[in-house]
């Protein structure tokens, strides 16, 4: 359904995108941010959800600074590989691979970001840092404490799974104290447990959280 585009930031890194576009004109532009597995099989259906949907989702390749090509799985070595690639990652160089993303979807109209894992902190932080990002929406995002009291410019929904070892509730309760403002969700469920090639899909959790996704991009996007 999409293609690989060629995207450059501000300080002329080139990185690879996937691009979904939607049937008829689009409702919005949508930033689709990868876990710690790349631009894989999984993200890539994930833009074209929301390209069926009616908004031009792209979902950028943000560990091409590191590793181009990145595909992972969700066992094993591939697990490993992933979180080094994450620990080696600049979060300030993903801004600005996201500007770019953001930039080549202004066309599309109003635009919102939504990212898992590792992409939720990244999605939180389109929210708070790029001007243009009217809603940001974050499954799971891990590392949002320490960028909490970052002022959040977007409106903001964010899921979080209450057996989700990786973030404790007293951290979910702290990011909900910083942003009183943000709709804040927990589930009865595990991290990742949007992604059905995961053993922690669960199915009830995530279409419960796609269908307040839907509404909240509806509200402000499309």
């Amino acid at each position: 359904m999409g293609t690989m585009i060629k995207l450059t930031a501000s300080d002329g890194h080139t990185f690879d995108a996937y691009r979904a576009d939607p049937a008829g004109t689009p409702k919005g532009g949508i930033v689709v941010i990868q876990e710690i597995f790349g631009v894989n099989k999984h993200i890539r259906e994930v833009a074209d959800s929301y390209a069926a949907d009616g908004y031009l989702a792209i979902a950028p390749a943000v560990f091409d600074r590191q590793k181009t090509g990145v595909e992972l799985g969700y066992v094993g070595d591939d697990v490993a590989a992933g979180r080094d690639l994450k620990d080696s990652a600049s979060y300030d160089d993903a801004v600005k691979d996201l500007e770019a993303t953001v930039a080549e979807l202004k066309s599309a109209g109003k635009i919102g970001a939504v990212g898992y894992c590792w992409g939720g902190t990244l999605s939180y932080l389109c929210g708070t840092r790029i001007d243009d990002v009217v809603a940001s929406v974050v499954y799971y995002g891990g590392q949002i404490i320490p960028f909490k009291d970052e002022k959040m410019n977007a409106a903001s929904l964010m899921h979080f799974g209450e057996r989700d070892a990786g973030i404790p509730l007293d951290d979910v309760e702290t990011i909900k104290a910083a942003h009183p403002k943000s709709d804040v969700n927990i589930y009865p469920a595990d991290h990742g447990f949007n992604c059905d090639h995961r053993g922690s899909y669960d199915e009830a959790s995530c279409k419960l959280a796609r269908e307040r996704t839907n509404a909240f991009f509806a509200q402000h996007v499309g």
